[in-house]
């Protein structure tokens, strides 16, 4: 098993990342009163330090309330009692991003196989918290069609780092992603038989194949930098919030240990590649459902529209503005739940 890096040692190489992220209402009617969970405070850990942070609301809200859930995501709560027509949600973040995978060997990972049974339920063994994420959640639900399409990845006794990134290439090349080719509530089954979507669905597709051969797998909803130095390709949902999934990889070198969050390899299947020191993690969950950007109910407002924008822009922890790319490896508008991927 991998040592745990020291803070020092795990930023270091490190991209400091500037993100404005923005959501705008407006309403046709004035809206009365209204509650909002917002998720827009990125996560920290050995290999992500939150150098700054504010969080901008107008109008503005009546008493916010910061907490932590039940996954370590940093939320908001706030509440509007008086009428308005439009709310403007402006977070600004500064994030210093280190690779967190650096040097990693996906052939030293367990069996997938071994693995699997490993997080079985068993009367009186003890629990392992990773098995709720092999469960199926709202957005995931189980779908004999994502095994099938899972086992040519997974022959028996397979590493299951290796296998992850063997389906996380096939993903890549067997779905085309295409802005505005599904909603927030297009079933994955949907989105799974059309073969295309946004990183939204290539994320689910992903945690959906993961699960249902019994391995816990995680969304994760973030940011990524908008073009790759050199080329100035554009890396695909750069231009809005981002997703992408963990898989559980215990044991394996090039992956932070288990306990205090360790023990997770990260995948970004639209842009087939590790994650590196492009991508701000904000928030994880079982699904898209656990980590809206930001939701709410509202009473009133009638019809509405709304516009959601992302900047990402990186440096070096000291030097000029540059762009960055991940290892190896398509921006898409926010939807109706503001800044989905």
């Amino acid at each position: 098993m991998s040592e745990p890096a020291t803070p020092g040692e795990a930023l270091a190489g490190a991209m400091d990342l500037d993100v404005v992220h923005e959501t705008r209402y407006a309403y046709a009617s004035p809206v009365s009163q209204a509650q909002h969970l917002a998720h827009l405070k990125p996560l920290q850990d050995d290999y992500q330090q939150l150098l700054d942070f504010s969080l901008a609301i107008t109008p503005q809200p009546d008493q916010p309330v910061e907490s932590i859930d039940e996954a370590g995501n940093a939320q908001c709560h706030f509440s509007l009692a008086r009428p308005h027509d439009q709310l403007c949600v402006r977070a600004t973040s500064r994030v210093r991003v280190a690779a967190r995978h650096a040097g990693l060997q996906p052939e030293a990972s367990p069996p997938w196989d071994v693995l699997a049974a490993s997080l079985r339920y068993v009367a009186q063994a003890p629990l392992q918290p990773a098995v709720e994420y092999a469960m199926p959640s709202p957005f995931v639900p189980r779908l004999a069609e994502l095994r099938e399409y899972a086992l040519p990845s997974f022959p028996p006794g397979r590493p299951v780092a290796a296998a992850a990134l063997a389906l996380m290439h096939r993903i890549f090349q067997d779905f085309k992603y295409e802005s505005r080719s599904t909603e927030i509530e297009t079933p994955l089954a949907r989105a799974f038989a059309q073969r295309r979507g946004v990183c939204q669905d290539f994320a689910h597709l992903m945690t959906g194949c993961l699960r249902m051969l019994g391995l816990p797998a995680r969304y994760v909803s973030g940011y990524l930098l908008t073009r790759a130095a050199g080329s100035g390709e554009a890396l695909v949902g750069a231009d809005a919030s981002h997703a992408w999934v963990q898989v559980w990889c215990p044991g394996t070198p090039g992956v932070p240990p288990a306990g205090a969050g360790g023990g997770w390899l990260a995948l970004d299947p639209t842009n087939d590649l590790v994650p590196g020191t492009s991508h701000v993690c904000l928030a994880v969950g079982r699904d898209f459902g656990d980590v809206t950007p930001l939701r709410g109910v509202i009473r009133g407002g009638g019809r509405h529209t709304l516009t959601v924008g992302v900047t990402t822009r990186g440096r070096p922890a000291a030097g000029l503005l540059v762009a960055t790319v991940d290892q190896p490896g398509p921006a898409v508008p926010g939807r109706a739940a503001t800044g989905a991927p």
